[in-house]
């Protein structure tokens, strides 16, 4: 599937569109496609992507969390209510659906890219790469769809706008902070759009450049001590967390065998959730079938996974937003007990986008994800792929697999100070840009945003009004909860 010059279609989707579009432009006419950006500016000015109202039939977001339940485990929705009650932050991290709905209804500029759909500032972090190498980018793919571009950056924006009032910032800091994320997507896609071909394609962002850039922050006094060390501390923790590290926490000698501890209600083994009937035998045969058939996703014939042994297994509760999919880590074994592999099996349900655009070309949703995250990261774990897997209640489900840790670090959001918070918000925006300006049409995107603030500050403008209604979905939130509508419950 390719995003690169597609545009929006809104038929059918319920959702406000751009008038209908010139006639797209001849890719390698180059010039063309920057006017055609510019162009979209007279459909969607750029001023009109500041308004947010509640839409007159705009759905209660309780009714939709309540919905998004029903697909997942029972008992665990209590744990995710949980986990969103505890800020306006962590609410609207579990939100993605209901402001996927309200996107909607806001103005796009026709268009279109391989979006993330759920782009928070905590969905943007380090990994290690194939080569060896620290990486900054997104790291949640859940939802990705084609869609509007615009759609990622308010989402993003908004995070930043909810995290700082989180955070006690005053409102200038806030600001700030949510013009640094706009400005940054929008000066990296202009580098983009001027970029030669392969190096648009190409372009990544190194950990040493951010800290490299960070230092240089400080020496100009953008930046403190303080924020240098947390950058710092941040990447050298990120190396350490690799599937040895994880391998030591999460697992035990039982019997002389491996197995995944359990703890309970977060990490169920397999064993204790086995239907009555069942064997050791059958999921283990199972296992070795479905491996084999997930190698054939993965992007290299000759790939490393040949040489490990299924183990053991066990459900393990994710995230926030994530809570109540069905997802497992599976224990893996090499050339011996010192050589072992976490994998994580990732429920991919329906994107929460899919009731607004048009329908995903892939008909299992493990194969959305992973395609989509190809498309948008500059470096993708090798162990990347999917698989559809029978329950045994008999409903087919869609997976995507990935190493559990590999490298893996982020930004701690409840420690954030404002001058941090400028600096992680334009690393985030440009790191956006990046991912859009590979699976969309960089010089038209960069056309319709042209060189002034105007695009920074109206989408600073819609992160401001949303984060209002994201507060008042959050008190309708708890009140649910406390009415005994919606179920929360501790994890311990």
């Amino acid at each position: 599937m390719n995003a690169h010059h597609e545009a929006s279609d809104a038929a059918g989707s319920g959702r406000r569109a751009a008038a209908p579009p010139e006639p797209l432009p001849d890719p390698t006419d180059f010039a063309a496609r920057a006017e055609w950006g510019r162009a979209a500016r007279r459909r969607s000015p750029r001023a009109d992507h500041a308004d947010w109202a509640p839409a007159a039939d705009r759905p209660d977001p309780v009714a939709l969390l309540e919905e998004q339940a029903a697909n997942r485990v029972s008992e665990l929705i209590p744990i995710r209510h949980a986990r969103m009650m505890v800020s306006p932050f962590t609410f609207y991290r579990g939100a993605a659906l209901i402001m996927a709905a309200d996107l909607a209804h806001t103005a796009d500029s026709g268009i279109t890219a391989q979006i993330c759909g759920d782009a928070h500032l905590s969905n943007f972090g380090v990994f290690g790469t194939p080569e060896r190498k620290l990486v900054f980018d997104i790291n949640d793919f859940d939802e990705t769809l084609p869609g509007p571009w615009e759609w990622d950056l308010k989402r993003l924006a908004a995070s930043f706008e909810v995290a700082c009032r989180h955070r006690g910032f005053d409102a200038s800091e806030r600001r700030a902070v949510t013009v640094a994320a706009v400005r940054g997507y929008r000066e990296r896609m202009k580098r983009a759009a001027d970029s030669r071909v392969l190096e648009a394609w190409y372009d990544r962002l190194d950990a040493d450049e951010i800290a490299e850039w960070v230092r240089s922050e400080r020496r100009a006094g953008h930046a403190g001590k303080q924020q240098v060390e947390r950058a710092e501390s941040t990447f050298a923790k990120a190396k350490t967390r690799d599937s040895m590290r994880a391998f030591s926490k999460l697992v035990r000698l039982v019997d002389g065998e491996l197995r995944i501890t359990a703890d309970p209600p977060l990490i169920v083994p397999i064993e204790d959730l086995r239907p009555l009937g069942r064997t050791r035998e059958e999921d283990e045969q199972e296992m070795r079938h479905l491996l084999h058939t997930y190698q054939t996703t993965l992007p290299i014939a000759r790939h490393p996974l040949q040489e490990f042994t299924y183990l053991h297994m066990a459900r393990k509760v994710v995230g926030v937003g994530s809570v109540g999919t069905r997802a497992w880590i599976v224990l893996l074994g090499g050339r011996d007990s010192e050589d072992p592999l976490l994998l994580q099996a990732k429920e991919a349900q329906a994107s929460v986008l899919a009731r607004s655009l048009a329908p995903s070309v892939y008909e299992e949703h493990g194969e959305r994800v992973v395609r989509g995250q190809r498309m948008m990261q500059a470096a993708s774990d090798i162990f990347l792929g999917w698989q559809r897997v029978i329950g045994h209640d008999g409903i087919a489900r869609d997976f995507y697999l990935r190493q559990l840790h590999d490298w893996k670090g982020a930004l701690d959001a409840e420690v954030m100070v404002p001058a941090g918070a400028r600096l992680y918000a334009q690393v985030c925006g440009e790191t956006l840009a990046r991912a859009h300006a590979r699976s969309g049409d960089r010089i038209a995107i960069a056309g319709y945003l042209g060189e002034s603030d105007r695009f920074d500050e109206a989408i600073a403008d819609f992160a401001a009004a949303y984060a209002d209604q994201n507060e008042r979905d959050y008190r309708a939130f708890v009140a649910a909860v406390e009415s005994g509508r919606l179920e929360a419950a501790p994890e311990g």
